[in-house]
């Protein structure tokens, strides 16, 4: 079970959710709503539909993935054992 494409899904959603955000707060600029608008929509889809395609996955886990910006990053700490790092050839300890 890769996480990886997941993880970085992930990372992206939570970005660019606070990207906006900011921008709101802040300037408000049209350019960045523009970019980060579609990037945050596609990355929560994306951690959405991967998450449901997870045989491990249970119903909890795919229920957690429908919260905007740290649905994804709840899930992963759902599926990942305690420890464990996400590269072929080193389960294991953290070092």
């Amino acid at each position: 079970m890769h996480l990886r494409p997941l993880r970085i899904a992930a990372h992206v959603e939570l970005i660019s959710l606070i990207i906006m955000l900011a921008n709101l707060a802040t300037a408000h600029l049209k350019a960045v709503s523009s970019l980060a608008g579609p990037t945050h929509g596609c990355a929560y889809l994306f951690v959405v539909a991967a998450t449901w395609r997870l045989k491990p996955a249970t119903t909890t886990v795919k229920a957690t993935t429908l919260v905007p910006g740290v649905g994804g990053l709840l899930a992963l700490r759902r599926l990942s054992p305690p420890g464990a790092i996400d590269q072929p050839g080193k389960a294991g300890v953290r070092p």
